[in-house]
């Protein structure tokens, strides 16, 4: 690993307003960048540490833009599991937002699962998605984003 600090990338349309919070803090206390890229404005702290990119609408263009910026060791917050692919390539660290570390194994797993349960939902077999976030998603994510960073050495 290098010795340079590394930027957190929120894929921020569909990220948690709590998991953005516990960045915010992260970032003060380790004087970390943060950008969040998103296709539309939303709220941020005044920080000159904290940025957000707006990106066009469309399909994947905030993940192409991320994947397009990100380093090798940086960290991208994200649910995306094609996105999550190509940052594991990158050699930068995934995390969702339940806390889960992509590796690349586990997300190959993850994005045949995902294509099988589409093909379930799309044959009327089940319906429904994921269980909405709540404050054991955001214990686990706390923990999993501490791990990574003391692991830097941050």
């Amino acid at each position: 690993m290098n010795n340079q600090k590394p930027t957190i990338w929120i894929d921020a349309d569909a990220c948690p307003k709590l998991v953005k919070e516990i960045i915010y803090k992260i970032s003060h206390r380790l004087q970390l960048h943060v950008v969040l890229v998103a296709n539309k404005s939303m709220f941020i702290p005044p920080s000159p540490l904290i940025r957000q990119v707006t990106v066009k609408l469309g399909a994947d263009v905030a993940d192409n833009y991320i994947v397009e910026q990100v380093k090798e060791n940086d960290i991208v917050i994200t649910a995306d599991l094609p996105l999550a692919a190509f940052i594991v390539e990158k050699k930068a660290i995934g995390l969702n937002v339940r806390g889960e570390i992509y590796t690349e194994d586990n997300v190959r797993e993850r994005l045949s699962m995902r294509d099988f349960m589409k093909e379930l939902r799309d044959n009327g077999v089940i319906t429904g998605g994921p269980e909405s976030f709540g404050p054991k998603d955001a214990e686990r994510f706390t923990n999993a984003i501490n791990k990574i960073l003391n692991s830097m050495k941050l």
